[in-house]
């Protein structure tokens, strides 16, 4: 049986990145996590932009509700400073907050900085699509991603999204008895 295509929107947020002061390392990153552990045939579609809230609420709106993005991920913005705001973009065009997702990334990352405490990552459905904020470092994101992953694909079938498989041998997905398909 052929997987589910699904289309990933990624968001880097970056005053710096998106200014070309330097290079954005966040979106590079994602693409090789799926690439190395999603079966599903995937299409991205990636955004490089600036700390700004009004910016980033109308990019998280266009992927969900323009480019139909079943999850979209966010890097960088979610610390302390004055200028990441991408907790409260997030939060301003969610429809449901699912804090178990932030409370769950936060534990995944103090088991390697005592910093993520500091972290407000946020995740949250926008009608069939699911949103994350991630760290903005490259190494922090895979940890992040291969820590709570396992809870995504069955997230976005409980909100109408396509049936996520990942790569045998890399990183097991749970879904309840009932919500497993047939194998083929």
């Amino acid at each position: 049986m052929p997987h589910d295509s699904i289309r990933i929107g990624l968001v880097s947020i970056s005053d710096r990145a998106s200014s070309g002061v330097y290079e954005d390392k966040g979106l590079p990153a994602l693409e090789a996590w799926f690439a190395e552990v999603l079966a599903n045939p995937v299409q991205f579609v990636s955004r490089l932009i600036p700390d700004e809230q009004t910016l980033i609420e109308a990019t998280l709106i266009e992927l969900a509700d323009v480019e139909s993005c079943a999850l979209i991920l966010t890097t960088g913005g979610t610390g302390p400073a004055a200028r990441d705001v991408t907790p409260e973009a997030t939060l301003a065009v969610a429809h449901k907050v699912l804090p178990g997702f932030g409370e769950a990334m936060r534990a995944v990352s103090l088991k390697y900085v005592p910093t993520a405490i500091l972290s407000r990552q946020v995740g949250v459905t926008r009608g069939a699509s699911l949103i994350l904020n991630l760290p903005g470092q490259p190494k922090a994101i895979k940890e992040t991603l291969d820590g709570i992953f396992a809870a995504v694909p069955y997230c976005i079938d409980l909100i109408g999204g396509p049936y996520l498989e990942t790569q045998p041998g890399t990183l097991d997905v749970f879904r309840p008895k009932s919500a497993l398909r047939p194998a083929a």
